[in-house]
């Protein structure tokens, strides 16, 4: 063996490449980018089915749908903000850390050895590329298939205002990144929640949950100012990035609620996971 082959470093343990293949390979991933897949085809069937005289004078995101791709982008991300947005990154984020100890290998991956901090952090930062992956792809998908259907106009708002390319792709953007993060909040609680269970379902029903009650306790308007303070409760707020001028006043709340929440969240889980007893 040659003098620069021993002088080599050792690669480090649990490599991002290796954790982001096990990712991919995953039957939720598949399942998940799966149901993206065929959402906006399943709403184009939808909207053909439909009588389409549900007119009643004020337009809403779903009666403009049918006007342009961008249209049926903006319906789709609406349609799924309150559910299908929060149950991906609860699945990605929860699932990551209580499934290797349900394969009983979590104890052997940190007897590699891999410090815990590390192994904690390359699930982290795999579940979060996950997310932002999926976040984009739904949208540019509906776009190709709304632009195929209805045409590739400009997107038109409900009051009769009109926003065009390349204008619009920038509105989108923005539309994304925020709720990307304004959902850290549901992949920072289910995170914690499986690092302190070894059951999946456990960590992801409980986020999904957390975001539920939220929304009912959102519905008392008894509470006041107090419903500003709950994660989900300015889960629409994007959809100020639509207007003629861009308000970011809503949306910078919502984030600052969500990324506060999420910090706190993620530091519990490190501290926690630091000092637990692995036994699976």
């Amino acid at each position: 063996m040659s003098v620069s082959t021993l002088a080599q470093p050792a690669r480090p343990p649990l490599p991002l490449r290796a954790e982001i293949g096990r990712q991919l390979r995953r039957r939720r991933t598949i399942g998940i980018f799966t149901v993206l897949t065929v959402l906006p085809l399943v709403l184009l069937l939808a909207f053909w089915l439909g009588d389409g005289d549900g007119d009643s004078g004020e337009r809403g995101f779903v009666d403009l749908a049918q006007e342009s791709g961008a249209n049926l982008v903006i319906f789709t991300l609406f349609a799924s903000t309150s559910f299908l947005l929060v149950v991906i990154v609860a699945l990605f984020a929860g699932d990551t850390v209580p499934s290797e100890a349900s394969w009983a290998s979590l104890r052997y991956l940190l007897a590699a050895p891999v410090r815990r901090e590390r192994l904690l952090r390359q699930k982290l930062v795999v579940a979060t590329l996950s997310s932002v992956v999926a976040f984009f792809f739904l949208p540019a998908w509906t776009l190709v298939v709304g632009g195929v259907a209805y045409g590739w106009g400009p997107y038109v708002g409900p009051t009769g205002s009109q926003i065009g390319w390349p204008e619009f792709a920038g509105r989108l953007l923005i539309i994304v990144g925020y709720l990307l993060l304004v959902t850290s909040v549901v992949g920072a609680f289910a995170f914690m929640l499986g690092v302190l269970t070894d059951a999946p379902l456990a960590a992801v029903g409980g986020a999904v949950l957390l975001m539920i009650l939220c929304a009912i306790l959102d519905s008392i308007t008894a509470l006041g100012s107090i419903r500003d303070g709950l994660p989900g409760h300015y889960a629409y707020a994007w959809r100020d990035a639509l207007a003629p001028t861009v308000d970011y006043s809503d949306m910078i709340t919502g984030a600052l609620w969500s990324i506060g929440y999420a910090i706190i969240a993620i530091w519990f889980a490190f501290w926690y996971f630091l000092r637990k007893d692995i036994t699976s």
